[in-house]
């Protein structure tokens, strides 16, 4: 018998060695038996005990309903990341994979399934119509399966990085998990196409810092900040604003941690929440609870904006360092509170109670330090714009030496947490430390950010959700006065751009003193070239620095000049 017809061609030859490798490859669930000595122990590291049980730390709902469950822990030592799906009710299979933004095109997939007689479990790929594969490297390890009564549980484990080109890269940042079940069985993988099953998109920042969370002082007290026990809207999209006040006269605090809580059997409709205070010059704040985008909502809640503590589905417990905290109460604060509750309620589940919200955990032994957070980034202003149709276009803010020498102490200032925050338009955001026209650091990056997933810290005030922003909160001590370092090209070089644009396309020159910059953007007829010269302008025009004072008050900080762009 010939093993090979002689007019096979190689790649004949390659597929068929890869379809029985990757045949091979495919391991039975039932079959399978659990190593224990490669589970993590909580914290991330490796444990001794081959006994030890594996620790989840992490927790988050994956669908609306919570019928999805994710848990996961990480090793750093073996750069390692351990997963648990657990599903309340299984039928023939399920899907879990990561994506550059949640697509179900070019994923790399874990998937669990049956033919009707045998369980499969295998590590496997979408293409660009979303039609899976399994992958000829199998990465993920399954290590346990289990059937209890509140369902099915499956326990795996991949690398970081695999070097597999069909493999997603596990990083800092926003991962775009997506997930799906399998509702009838399938005789082979290859008859699986991600868009034909009951598909869902959740966000998770699957890396944490490995660091053990410091001890609280023994005279810690808590507080919490909980919505009254509403009832939540039958609307896919709620922002619930609750008005809450300190005791009078509360002497100065120092937040030290807090922590989100979420009432039972609403963990997948509480999205984020977030408490802010009002500003310390009103001395009286209107009672309110209602929806933040009512026309009822009293205009004056738009002033408690300063940030105390803020939650995002899957994040844990938020502790300061332990020579800092965040001043609450005292003659310099404010005792009005506002809490935010982003409800997510695609399901439009009615009649649904809730009363959660934010347990700030502070004590009356003032630490060395009073913490503080600075807004870094692009000022709020249409002179900085992205044009339409544009795949990848970079903005850039700055905070220069200007500024930090004028308002920061002269050792400098500790950054201990950031918030990137952009809206619709971000897809990617970073910080970085420049000295001496270098970078030195870089203080947060997220390749794959979400305007719908941001963990830590931020504000709301400046544009509406269809309006861009870009911005870094950045949570630091010693707390100085700056409040606001940001930047935006000098004007005067934009209306050069619309001077030169109108007449490199035949157009009338504008009358700058007219039209509005939303009004000279609107106007132009844009091509590659008016983008692409917009981009020149923002990466070399001379900046005009927004150095403000918690007071709102600026620095005496002067434009920057630089004379590099002549149009």
């Amino acid at each position: 018998m010939r093993l090979f017809n002689k007019n096979l061609r190689l790649q004949d030859v390659t597929l068929m060695y890869l379809t029985v490798l990757a045949t091979l490859v495919v391991i039975l669930v039932a079959s399978y038996q659990v190593d224990p000595a490669a589970s993590p122990s909580r914290g991330g590291s490796t444990p001794t005990s081959t006994s030890t049980p594996v620790q989840l730390p992490y927790h988050m709902p994956l669908d609306p309903r919570g019928h999805l469950q994710l848990s996961w822990n990480i090793s750093y030592p073996l750069q390692e990341l351990y997963l648990e799906v657990r599903c309340s009710e299984m039928k023939h299979g399920l899907v879990l994979g990561m994506s550059d933004r949640g697509e179900l095109t070019n994923a790399d997939l874990v998937v669990l399934w049956d033919d009707g007689h045998q369980s499969f479990f295998g590590d496997a790929w979408s293409d660009s119509q979303g039609h899976v594969s399994l992958d000829s490297q199998q990465d993920y390890q399954l290590m346990d399966t289990r059937q209890t009564p509140e369902g099915f549980s499956l326990l795996f484990k991949r690398p970081f990085s695999t070097c597999d080109p069909r493999d997603y890269i596990i990083e800092e940042g926003t991962v775009h998990l997506i997930y799906g079940v399998l509702d009838q069985p399938i005789r082979s993988l290859q008859q699986l196409n991600l868009s034909q099953i009951e598909t869902g998109v959740q966000r998770a920042l699957l890396l944490r810092p490995d660091t053990p969370p410091p001890s609280l002082p023994r005279d810690v007290q808590t507080l919490e900040v909980r919505t009254p026990d509403i009832t939540i809207p039958t609307q896919e999209t709620t922002y619930w604003c609750h008005i809450f006040q300190l005791t009078p006269n509360m002497p100065k605090n120092h937040i030290v941690m807090y922590e989100s809580v979420v009432t039972p059997g609403n963990e997948a409709i509480v999205h984020h929440m977030e408490v802010f205070e009002c500003s310390p010059e009103m001395s009286t704040v209107p009672q309110y609870s209602g929806s933040c985008d009512s026309k009822m909502k009293p205009a004056s809640l738009n002033y408690c904006r300063h940030v105390l503590a803020a939650w995002a589905m899957g994040a844990k417990s938020f502790y300061y360092p332990t020579d800092a905290g965040l001043p609450l109460g005292g003659p310099a604060s404010s005792r009005f509170l506002r809490l935010e509750v982003h409800y997510h309620n695609p399901l439009l589940i009615s009649g649904r109670k809730d009363n959660s919200g934010v347990r700030l955990y502070h004590t009356s032994s003032l630490r060395r330090y009073d913490a503080g957070i600075m807004e870094l980034g692009l000022v709020y202003t249409p002179v900085m714009a992205i044009p339409p149709r544009e795949q990848n276009f970079h903005l850039t803010g700055f905070c220069t030496s200007k500024c930090t020498q004028t308002a920061l102490p002269s050792g400098g200032i500790n950054i201990f947490a950031s918030q990137l925050h952009t809206h619709l338009a971000g897809r990617g955001v970073r910080t970085v430390l420049v000295r001496g026209g270098r970078e030195v650091k870089v203080v947060q990056e997220d390749k794959h950010f979400s305007t719908h997933y941001q963990v830590t810290p931020l504000g709301t005030s400046g544009f509406g959700i269809m309006e861009e922003m870009c911005v870094n909160y950045v949570h630091y001590y010693p707390r100085t006065q700056l409040e606001l370092c940001k930047s935006n090209i000098d004007p005067g070089y934009l209306q050069k751009y619309f001077s030169f644009i109108n007449r490199f396309q035949g157009g009338d020159v504008c009358s700058c003193g007219q039209a509005s910059v939303t009004d000279q953007f609107s106007s132009l007829s844009w091509d590659s070239f008016s983008g692409e010269v917009l981009n020149s302008l923002y990466n070399t025009a001379p900046i005009s620095m927004a150095c403000n004072q918690s007071s709102a008050k600026l620095f005496p900080v002067s434009i920057v000049q630089d004379s590099r762009v002549q149009l």
